[in-house]
């Protein structure tokens, strides 16, 4: 077995491990990112394609090839809720567009640009397993590429290969803050499709969402007027969903489809779950989804990754410069992605533990009778909380019989809340985490208990 060493380790080639490589590289660090795929296929992953908050992508490559060859619709200007009954509710995106991507050619551009900046790049390989030292500190991998059995040392080994990560199940993370409660009821199971259709489509300014059983959702991205991102996923601690039956089934219900031609077919799946509580171990960090960074109602979590691997990146490089790579070291990274992003996708946890109290139908209804802009506060996004006599009678008497159901989500939005507070302040370093994890973890008792929801942790 041949032997390489670097200063720090990627792996996993997707959004979270490129801009881990291409940040690390920028810092003038030896960085290999490891990817099992072959070249051609490298940056080929199973996504809604959709993104919003395309502006906080960190600047270590070129943003504007990307979008140039990547962003193949950049006019999404609101949502469309479809609800079982045929009617439908929208919201405007008040922060600007959102986009949609060509998620191949957007994941080749990342590892193009990581390979220029200066990471270098090894397709066809495998991880194994961990090397470790006696003291816990991770200090490498072992991989086979291209048939050759290989060992890469490193300083640090940024784990950026995706949901349930083998890295995660070699690794002997007991003795460290690492969360290890994580199983794959916590995750979900997602399926998706490229159609090309006929005519352009009426909603191509548009995403458009619709619920489905097992607390899941089918959606409609337009990549552009004619080539439609479609899919749908279902939560791993629901009942099993047929997921191709199930698309197939709601595609031939819409008269845009008819003819329509596949381009293109992907399953995978992700967290619907908090964000880790930390994503540090002595020499090592997890990324992406690879730390649950992704948010739980949506599957959305491109900028959140994109984030999380450059934060990585820059917390290893200067452990890697004081020659200390031991958690303690490391533990800015948690304390950057728990008090920003992590904070919010740990609230919007609360509405799936929520969720998964009612049936779709009580969902449906209440979803259906609110005007938008309420819909918008319920769910904790900007906007206002003000509503007028006329609207609330009107709301009261279209929300009859879900009045109860209508508190309660008003009553998850308030404790959402609370929580974001309790995540501000996360500790600074890994002496105060007990104390904190146990402050949110007695919150988390009395919000199931308040909803009589099951314990999803």
């Amino acid at each position: 077995m041949s032997t390489d060493a670097y200063d720090i380790v990627v792996v996993g080639g997707g959004t979270a491990g490129a801009f881990a490589a291409a940040s690390a590289a920028q810092q003038d660090l030896d960085v290999v990112l490891l990817e099992r795929k072959n070249e051609q296929e490298a940056g080929h992953i199973a996504c809604g394609d959709a993104i919003k908050g395309k502006s906080t992508f960190p600047a270590v490559i070129d943003l504007d090839y990307l979008r140039e060859e990547a962003f193949t619709n950049e006019n999404i200007q609101r949502a469309v809720f479809e609800v079982p009954d045929g009617g439908t509710i929208e919201y405007p995106f008040e922060t600007g567009s959102g986009a949609i991507v060509d998620r191949k050619r957007y994941g080749e551009v990342l590892l193009e640009e990581a390979d220029r900046v200066g990471a270098a790049l090894h397709f066809d390989t495998v991880v194994q397993d961990v090397v470790q030292a006696e003291d816990g500190q991770v200090e490498g991998v072992k991989a086979t590429r291209k048939g050759e059995r290989k060992r890469y040392d490193a300083e640090i080994v940024i784990d950026a290969a995706g949901a349930l990560s083998i890295l995660q199940d070699k690794a002997d993370l007991a003795d460290a803050t690492f969360d290890t409660n994580v199983n794959y009821q916590q995750f979900c199971s997602a399926y998706r499709e490229v159609l090309e259709v006929e005519e352009p489509v009426e909603y191509d300014d548009a995403i458009v969402f619709k619920p489905t059983e097992e607390l899941g959702y089918l959606w409609y991205f337009p990549r552009t007027a004619t080539e439609i991102n479609v899919g749908l996923g279902f939560q791993m601690d629901q009942e099993p969903m047929e997921l191709v039956d199930e698309l197939r089934e709601d595609i031939e219900d819409r008269e845009e489809f008819e003819n329509a031609e596949v381009k293109d077919k992907l399953g995978a799946a992700l967290p619907t779950r908090r964000p880790y509580d930390s994503g540090t171990a002595p020499g090592f960090i997890a990324v992406g989804d690879a730390a649950g960074h992704v948010n739980p109602t949506t599957g959305g979590g491109i900028p959140g990754a994109a984030k999380a691997g450059h934060w990585a990146a820059e917390v290893a490089g200067e452990a890697i410069a004081e020659g200390d790579v031991s958690e303690g070291a490391l533990w800015a990274y948690n304390h950057r992605v728990l008090t920003d992003f992590g904070k919010r996708f740990a609230a919007m946890d609360l509405y799936n533990i929520f969720g998964t109290t009612l049936s779709v139908d009580d969902i449906a209804d209440v979803i259906s009778a609110l005007p938008a802009q309420q819909l918008i506060d319920i769910l904790g996004r900007s906007g206002t909380s003000s509503m007028g006599l006329g609207l609330k009678l009107k709301t009261m008497v279209q929300t009859f019989g879900h009045w109860g159901t209508l508190y309660d989500a008003y009553k998850v939005n308030q404790r959402a809340s609370e929580l974001k507070e309790i995540y501000d302040e996360y500790p600074t370093s890994p002496s105060g985490f007990e104390d904190w994890r146990e402050r949110r973890d007695t919150f988390m008792e009395d919000f199931y208990a308040e909803f009589g929801a099951d314990p999803k942790y």
